[in-house]
């Protein structure tokens, strides 16, 4: 009854091979599901017995989250929850874990976390009505697998997205894209979405500059973090998104994106050259720059000066830049993003949530 934030996180990698589940693991454990109906019936009794229940999060918890979970919740409660956040692109089919009715009560909610496909521009209208409170946080998971299954028919389009913010002048956006391919990427990313971080990760699919560009374009004057992170086991080299461009997309970001204070890098190729220029262009204001020494590549010039070590000299020029002591990241386990993805979005959408 007094309970007042309630946190589940599921860890699924023990159950994947290679990013999907083994549904196997699971028929072995609960084979007729009697074990699961248990779990979804007590989670619908503690939510029908809260009184004062303020923040729900729920992610990755296989299949205890059902459509019809939210509706155990009281009224009182519903209009006085702050975050929910229902994560979980393992729902057969096109199910979704809310809807944009089942929302409508949830007038007090100040932040939200969800699968985007589940994120519908009826959903932004609901939230952008004036009898709702401001959101302040808006988490967004994009998944290869989601879109596979439920599309993107649905998602919010600019106006949407201009009408939210009208009435939610503070809110910022965080979305984590996992194996997206490049094309749904440009389709999603909106003029008007107030993105304040983006994290890319992928097994399969990289990200193409196209992408890098146009976030560097239009989210000027929000992004903070910049994340890209690619486990591609790919014998002919990491990609380079510099290909056959005058500018360096990532130097451009530094660029533009003046508000950018975490910058991290695995399995592109980022030039030496671009690096201090990232540095110096951001200065002491980014206060994260990680990039794998692996990623890392020098041009044949640097390479060729005998009087110079190109490595000192580059650690000696982006700390400069930097105005601090700085090193590649030697081991890519050492990096502060390098977890399971889903376990990374889930801790990093609990604290950009809770920083109102």
């Amino acid at each position: 009854r007094n309970l007042q934030k309630l946190s589940l996180f599921g860890d699924i990698s023990i159950l994947q091979q290679h990013g999907s589940i083994s549904n196997t693991y699971l028929g072995k454990v609960d084979p007729d599901g009697k074990k699961v109906k248990q779990i979804q019936q007590l989670f619908e009794e503690i939510l029908g017995n809260s009184r004062q229940l303020k923040w729900l999060s729920c992610g990755f918890m296989l299949q205890i989250v059902t459509p019809t979970s939210l509706s155990s919740l009281s009224n009182p409660i519903a209009n006085t929850m702050e975050h929910l956040s229902l994560l979980d692109n393992h729902i057969p089919g096109n199910t979704t874990l809310i809807t944009a009715v089942e929302l409508e009560r949830f007038v007090n909610l100040r932040s939200l976390a969800l699968d985007f496909c589940d994120f519908t521009a009826e959903m932004a209208r609901v939230l952008a009505d004036s009898n709702h409170v401001p959101l302040h946080r808006l988490s967004l998971l994009v998944h290869s697998v989601s879109i596979m299954h439920k599309s993107l028919d649905s998602m919010p389009e600019d106006e949407n997205w201009k009408a939210l913010t009208r009435n939610s002048t503070n809110l910022r956006v965080y979305i984590m894209a996992f194996d997206v391919k490049s094309d749904d990427m440009l389709r999603i990313l909106k003029p008007g979405i107030p993105l304040e971080r983006i994290h890319f990760d992928s097994y399969i699919t990289c990200v193409s500059g196209a992408v890098v560009d146009l976030i560097s374009r239009q989210y000027d004057k929000f992004l903070t973090h910049f994340i890209l992170m690619n486990d591609v086991i790919d014998m002919s080299g990491f990609p380079d998104l510099s290909d056959n461009r005058n500018e360096d997309p990532l130097v451009l970001l530094a660029w533009r994106c003046t508000r950018l204070s975490l910058l991290a890098v695995h399995g592109y190729t980022v030039w030496a050259h671009n690096l201090i220029a990232i540095a110096r262009l951001r200065g002491s204001d980014l206060k994260v720059l990680e990039v794998t020494e692996e990623s890392i590549d020098f041009d044949q010039g640097e390479l060729a000066d005998q009087d110079v070590d190109p490595v000192h000299n580059l650690i000696e020029q982006v700390s400069l830049g930097l105005g601090r002591p700085w090193h590649a990241v030697m081991d890519i386990e050492l990096l502060s993003v390098f977890t399971e993805p889903t376990r990374h979005f889930y801790r990093e959408m609990q604290s950009f949530s809770e920083g109102i």
